[in-house]
């Protein structure tokens, strides 16, 4: 860190520790916004009567532990009276001992107690909320929440279209809707389960909003549009404008020519002009795709004549026209909006669009009570229903509730991290929670974000709600704002091209209804290296693997440049990796991939679940013959057809026909059905036969896990797991992969089989594969907005030229027209938002106009996001930046490449403003050869693939490998686990079910990383830890009941308030909770399970076991030596399991929250 005296902001960093006043502060990629927060929060602790007066709330579990853990440690560093090398480090030192002298007055003990500090996220937040007020929120006991309620949406959606069938009051409503849209059932289905995944924004917009109320807000929106228009326009050129636009009105009328000009013959002023006037002006200098007009014709008024002086006179006009157009062409904010004037909705509904808009509201909160029902059934709530019910425990600024009031006084300061994502509903929550502050009565909030970082839509986040509260406040409260503008991660020559290409790609100015964000330019600190910082690599016509080489070689080269440096490949889609990760892999370069590699994309699990479906159902002909396809059996394509000719009998031998009724288990099991197959193959479905037979007789007897399993096993599954891999590592990551495909198969499964496949297969296309357990974090691939809040030495941003999918359409469109502020005599108010309501258009009809306005609303706040989410890509840039992307070519007269604009929905359309002379440039190098696309799209390579493509296989003679000589088969080897056998041998009844207990809630608290976790809160869930007991088979008496749920309450409240249970159960890399290992030792085959295993930040992998031992004396350390000693062999056993997938060195550690004991080794 820099000293203050060379930091610009410095002064503005001071002024945001204030803690009388609050503040929203802009705080761009790279500006220090973490150790601000840090610095305010020491600064807080130093002025407050309790640390619970402080919340801080983020958006990930990740940053509230990193927040924690930075706050713990500036604490424990001012105990030490080490030097200070900076002027940063001194304001820790000092916000952090005045901290310390607070917390040793008033008795706090934080870095004994770290649970006081309430750091947490907000949908922690909101369920914490929710436990205070069970009543108020209408939860009742606590349900559990869940990420992807998808599953009970569908529920909730076809029980309300079961209502048309009993004669429901909205069972007409239901009839219209399924008629509006051609009686579609699915499409409904899925259109309203996405309605309910986004209730939290349209469910306060639907009641009680009457026909000339929202037509009121569509007259507003043309009225806003017309004064808008109006503003923009040059006053020195209206004359002008008019006269022409009179000419040219009068020659169409007398050409009887149809143009919207028309409407402008009588026009005298632009101020008394209507909508319809500025249609004709649009007409008049605009080209239908809204660019300025280059030449005019008859078709706009300017016909050419026959007479020499209305040729003369024609030529004046056109003259004149092209003078006003030169005029203007600096006008981009008026050329703009002029053009969207012409996609203005109507200002009123048609009978039809209000019918179907009635039937559609009157609906969705049919749907809605639906989903709470089955919500209450179930148990499960999703974090939309947490947020709704906390905001009703909290209820209004007219009435609030006790809950409300309590908050009030004793939430002093509210901090809000990455503030730029939060949604509609947060941001409604956040009113209420600072309902009553008042300026000057000891009330801070403190808002930290980036709007520019802003790339969350697809969650909800509003980047307008940022703006809006820079420039109103929240509620009554008013925000001083704040822009930082130091950038402490990246050299000079990435914030130079930063600065220069963000100020010419982001909008000029900001604007709320768009989510448009003017860019604000950083200054550096790092010298600028001698090195190019950014460079673009121009793809013409050439396929991803052309791309995929050219990531490899820049890999390569950073390496080589740079060897100890970090490396991230960043995409706007997991979809662009696919030939990139396979390059990857044959050039040997090992990776950490972060949810990149869905499962169902894995060879393994693709097998795995062919087999499922055949084995669901027998009848599937596609499953079987893909099962006969697949590499345990390996059948020829000509040997599966035919299998197939002789289904029906068939006699000819060149007949085609294929029965698709035809069961393929009973063409394997009857050998007639072989005549045309070849001996390979029978010798194959022989074996196949073999394996499948038993399993196939005894189906649904045992559960479907254990079916596939065995079915797979006994087939060699696992032998046709990646037949490429050539380290030990490669087959246990493809191993793990197949048994997440087995763990899910089993929570599936309903009595053996799967009740809805397609809903199956939807949810396993959630899931990702497993990581390279062995590689390092030296080469990173991952999505941008996964790599938000990260930073690397170099980054590789391949794929712009992509086409982006565009957006399924809704069921019903809304949107807020934004808060605006009227002066009113000395004080000011603000004006309600108005609404915007349309319907989906009616099946093959053309689009309703205002569904197509607010879609185009909509695209352009998708672009607006488009130029964040290259900023966010290239500001992870430390040092060096790589582009890559496509555009199509042409040739032109001299035979050179030319090229074309890149995909409208592309970043690198974005981008092109900054880029297109560097593409122009490279293609002039490029001759025009014979065939160019040939060679550069890699044809040759994939024609090659197709006619040497072969089909890996077991052997026809494949038979599961013999057993190692030295086991007997005819004895029986029982697998235990170990530590069951160990430490609860000698344990009690109450010790036993504590200890599951216990180890059940640290797994929890662990995959929380401790976010949300406080004494308090463990302490008001002794009737959930009764519950646990008994469901364990816990038959004590009251007094036992009592004392088992006082031991697990001190286990958890040690684990989380000791700072070595911290360490342990906080965030750590490649963490794994309750992991399952097993291996061959002495021809035995032994399993574990390991409690947590991770990776700390010198690359050592600890493996921890918990043990729930309790000791009554004082001689506790001998104590812990004897258990030491009790299961040394234990975790000896785990490290050499963990040995054979790991090479990392390995540190074994025993925790004893009881006791707050630890023994390492």
């Amino acid at each position: 860190m820099i000293d203050s005296e060379f930091i610009p902001d410095a002064d503005q960093r001071l002024r945001a520790l204030n803690p009388a006043q609050s503040f929203i502060v802009q705080a761009p990629a790279g500006s220090g916004k973490t150790a601000l927060l840090i610095q305010r929060y020491l600064k807080l602790l130093a002025c407050v009567d309790t640390p619970e007066e402080i919340v801080a709330i983020t958006f990930t579990r990740k940053a509230a532990a990193e927040m924690r853990t930075r706050i713990l440690a500036e604490l424990e560093i001012a105990h030490k009276p080490t030097e200070v090398k900076t002027s940063h480090e001194r304001l820790n030192r000092e916000l952090a001992a005045a901290a310390l002298l607070r917390d040793q007055q008033a008795g706090w003990h934080i870095i004994e107690h770290p649970e006081r500090l309430r750091i947490q996220t907000i949908d922690s937040l909101c369920a914490s909320l929710t436990r205070l007020m069970p009543m108020l929120s209408k939860f009742g006991a606590q349900p559990e929440t869940i990420e992807d309620a998808a599953v009970f949406y569908l529920e909730a959606v076809r029980a309300t279209l079961e209502l048309m069938q009993q004669n429901h009051a909205i069972a007409d409503d239901v009839e219209l809707l399924l008629e509006h849209l051609d009686n579609d059932t699915m499409r409904v289905e899925t259109l309203l389960v996405e309605m309910l995944a986004r209730r939290d924004h349209w469910l306060r917009h639907i009641h009680g909003r009457t026909r000339q109320e929202l037509e009121e807000s569509l007259q507003n929106l043309r009225h806003h549009a017309l004064q808008y228009v109006l503003l923009q326009f040059p006053k020195a050129l209206e004359n002008e404008l008019l006269e022409l636009l009179r000419y040219a009105a009068t020659n169409l009328i007398a050409d009887d020519r149809e143009s919207s000009i028309i409407h402008s013959s009588q026009l005298d002023n632009l101020s008394s002009s209507e909508i319809e006037h500025w249609y004709g002006v649009a007409e008049l200098l605009l080209t239908r795709q809204g660019s300025w007009r280059k030449k005019i014709s008859i078709n706009e008024g300017f016909p050419p004549y026959n007479k020499r002086f209305e040729k003369n006179e024609a030529a004046e006009w056109k003259k004149r026209w092209g003078v006003l157009i030169n005029l203007l062409d600096s006008e981009e904010i008026f050329r703009q909006a002029l053009h969207d004037i012409r996609q203005l909705p109507p200002a009123y509904y048609t009978d039809q669009q209000w019918k179907i808009l009635g039937a559609i509201t009157r609906l969705l909160p049919y749907a809605v009570a639906q989903l709470k029902i089955i919500f209450q059934a179930n148990g499960f709530v999703d974090f939309s229903e947490v947020t709704q019910r906390a905001l009703l425990a909290l209820g209004d600024s007219e009435s609030p509730t006790d809950l409300a009031l309590a908050l009030d006084y004793r939430i002093k300061h509210l901090m809000i991290d990455e503030f730029q994502d939060t949604s509609i509903s947060q941001f409604k929550l956040i009113e209420k929670l600072i309902a009553g502050w008042e300026v000057g009565d000891g009330h801070s909030l403190f808002a930290v974000g980036d709007p520019m970082q802003s790339i969350y839509r697809f969650r909800e986040a509003e980047v307008g709600l940022f703006l809006q509260a820079m420039n109103l406040g929240i509620g009554h409260l008013i925000l001083h704002p704040i822009t930082l503008s130091t950038n402490f991660r990246s050299q000079q020559g990435i914030i130079n091209w930063v600065n220069e290409t963000f100020a010419q790609v982001m909008p000029n100015c900001a604007e709320i209804q768009s989510g448009a964000v003017a860019y604000t330019p950083s200054i550096g600190i790092h010298p600028k290296l001698a090195e190019i910082a950014v460079k673009v690599y121009p793809l013409f016509d050439s396929s991803h693997v052309v791309e995929a080489r050219q990531i490899v070689d820049i890999i390569l080269q950073a390496r080589q440049d740079y060897p100890t440096g970090t490396i991230a490949i960043l995409v706007r889609n997991r979809s662009h990796l696919q030939v990139i990760v396979q390059k990857l892999k044959e050039s040997n370069l090992r990776f950490r991939a972060i949810d990149i590699e869905l499962l169902h994309y894995k060879p393994v699990v693709r097998d795995l679940l062919i087999l499922t479906r055949a084995l669901i159902n027998l009848a599937d002909q596609i499953a079987w013959s893909a099962l006969l396809r697949a590499p345990w059996c390996g059948l020829l394509l000509k040997d599966i057809h035919g299998l197939f000719k002789t289904a029906n009998g068939q006699k000819d031998k060149n007949d085609d026909a294929i029965n698709k009724e035809t069961n393929v288990w009973d063409l394997i099991c009857d050998e007639s059905h072989w005549r045309y197959i070849s001996a390979d193959a029978k010798s194959r479905i022989k074996r196949v036969r073999k394996a499948l037979t038993p399993c196939i007789i005894h189906r649904q007897r045992q559960s479907l896990r254990m079916t596939v399993e065995a079915v797979w096993q006994a087939l060699g599954g696992p032998g046709c797991v990646s037949p490429t891999a050539k380290l030990q590592s490669e087959i246990a990551t493809n191993w793990e992969d197949a048994m997440i495909f087995l763990d899910y198969l089993d929570k599936q499964e309903v009595a053996g089989v799967i009740l809805d496949l397609v809903s199956f297969e939807k949810g396993l296309n959630t899931l990702y594969a497993s990581q390279d357990i062995i590689a390092d974090e030296s080469l990173q691939i991952m999505t941008i907005h996964k790599a938000k809040g990260l930073e690397f030495d170099t980054v590789i941003v391949p794929g712009l030229g992509r086409e982006q999918r565009r957006n399924d359409r809704q069921l019903l469109k809304w949107m807020e027209q934004p808060h605006v502020r009227v002066e009113v005599g000395v004080e000011s108010k603000l004006v309600n938002p108005e609404l915007l309501l349309a319907p989906i258009q009616e099946t093959g009809v053309s689009a309703d106009p205002i569904y197509r306005w607010m879609e185009k609303i909509d695209c352009n706040k998708e672009q607006h996001e488009a130029d964040r989410l290259l900023y966010v890509a290239a500001t992870r840039a430390k040092k060096f930046l790589h582009l890559l992307g496509h555009v199509s070519s042409t040739e032109n007269n001299e035979r050179k490449y030319i090229p074309k604009q890149p995909v409208a929905s592309s970043l690198l359309h974005r981008l092109w403003p900054v880029v297109q002379q560097i593409y122009r440039d490279a293609a002039e190098k490029i001759a025009v050869k014979e065939s160019p696309k040939l060679e550069d799209k890699g044809c040759e390579v994939v024609i090659s693939d197709i006619n040497n493509q072969g089909i890996y296989r077991l052997k026809a003679e494949w038979t599961l490998p013999d057993a190692p000589e030295s086991v007997v088969w005819g004895e029986f080897y029982e697998t235990k686990q170990i530590q069951d056998e160990i430490e609860f041998s000698w344990a009690s009844e109450m010790a036993r079910h504590v200890g599951n207990v216990v180890h059940r809630w640290l797994r929890k608290i662990a995959d929380d990383e401790l976010c949300g976790w406080n004494v308090v809160r463990i302490q008001m869930m002794r009737e959930c830890f009764k519950q646990n007991l008994l469901a364990d088979g816990f038959s004590g008496d009251d007094n036992e009941v009592k004392n088992a749920i006082d031991r697990i309450i001190l286990a958890l409240t040690n684990a989380i308030s000791d700072k070595r249970g911290r360490w342990i159960l906080g965030h750590q890399q490649h963490a794994k909770n309750e992991l399952k290992v097993a291996g061959i030792f002495n021809n035995k085959i032994m399993s574990c399970m390991i409690d947590r295993t991770f990776n700390d930040s010198e690359g050592v992998r600890w493996i921890i076991d918990y043990k729930t031992s309790s000791h009554v004396g004082s001689d506790i350390q001998s104590f812990l030596d004897r258990e030491q000693v009790r299961y040394r062999d234990q975790l000896n056993n785990y490290a050499k399991l963990m040995r054979q997938i790991d090479s990392r060195p390995i540190r074994l550690g025993i925790y004893f929250p009881l006791l707050n004991g630890w023994r390492e080794w």
